[in-house]
């Protein structure tokens, strides 16, 4: 970490500042460390010590083609960037029934970043500031996923999404873990249409904003900007088999989506910025 962003860092903790400072979790007076964090300070480049990249078409039948040239750093920040460009599919196959090999090319390029293999844990309070992009089309999210089983079995956590909700713009606080069915999933989301944080605060996509996940043996807990979206009971978030995907470690997501249920991007001016301050992640 650069002096000067620790320096700040460390005069947060012990003196709280005016605005988003006062939502940021100090853990002085309380039994959690830090024991993680990235501050996104390593020059024009994503380390990749904490980090690995997507490619490709992944998920959700979304439009953007995942690329590591579309995440890097700047004046310590992490900027995701979506752009409209057309991206040559590698693995098109104009007989194949599968989405993400009947497209000859990608119209636009986004990054999705995370930590698997790298950093993992299990109970803790991950706290991430962040300024999204709300602009049509676009998806952005903060999620965790569970190291053992396939989806839904591994558990999702979605400490935050963006995304279109009949035609609505919306701020999701979820998990899933599986039902019944190979890839089904139970739901436990919060759902607050955007229009309810713009009335309050009508500047609310230019600045940046603070999730918080507390997560304890017996309750996943989410929040934005200190207010309490999603209590997730843990003792209802086991699967068909007596597996309960909560109660093993995840790993961080950080990505951009394009399409799917973010919208219709085609209206929408490129280039897009998903911006990420920091990740910390703090334990007992």
């Amino acid at each position: 970490m650069k002096k000067s962003k620790r320096r700040l860092f460390l005069l947060l903790l012990t003196f709280p500042l005016a605005s988003n400072a006062i939502a940021q979790f100090n853990p002085i007076g309380t039994a959690y460390k830090l024991v993680w964090q990235d501050e996104f300070d390593q020059e024009s480049i994503v380390d990749t010590m904490y980090w690995s990249f997507e490619e490709g078409f992944k998920r959700n039948q979304e439009l953007q083609w995942y690329q590591k040239n579309n995440a890097g750093t700047k004046d310590g920040k992490l900027v995701i960037t979506g752009k409209r460009e057309q991206v040559i599919n590698a693995d098109y196959d104009k007989e194949s029934s599968d989405w993400r090999k009947n497209r000859e090319f990608a119209e636009y390029t986004s990054s999705s970043i995370n930590t698997r293999g790298k950093y993992e844990f299990q109970y803790g309070i991950m706290e991430v500031r962040a300024k999204i992009d709300t602009a049509m089309g676009m998806w952005p999210a903060i999620w965790t996923l569970g190291v053992s089983k396939p989806w839904p079995s591994n558990g999702e956590i979605d400490v935050m999404e963006y995304y279109r909700v009949k035609g609505e713009a919306t701020i999701l606080a979820n998990a899933a873990w599986a039902d019944e069915g190979q890839y089904n999933a139970k739901w436990d989301e919060a759902k607050i249409p955007f229009s309810e944080f713009l009335k309050l605060e009508p500047e609310w996509p230019s600045k940046f904003h603070l999730w918080r996940m507390e997560w304890t043996e017996d309750v996943i807990k989410l929040y934005l900007d200190d207010e309490l979206l999603n209590e997730v009971d843990l003792l209802r978030t086991v699967n068909p088999d007596g597996f309960n995907p909560f109660h093993q470690p995840h790993y961080i997501l950080l990505n951009l989506a394009i399409g799917g249920n973010g919208g219709d991007p085609s209206g929408s001016v490129f280039p897009r910025e998903y911006v990420v301050d920091y990740v910390r992640v703090y334990q007992k």
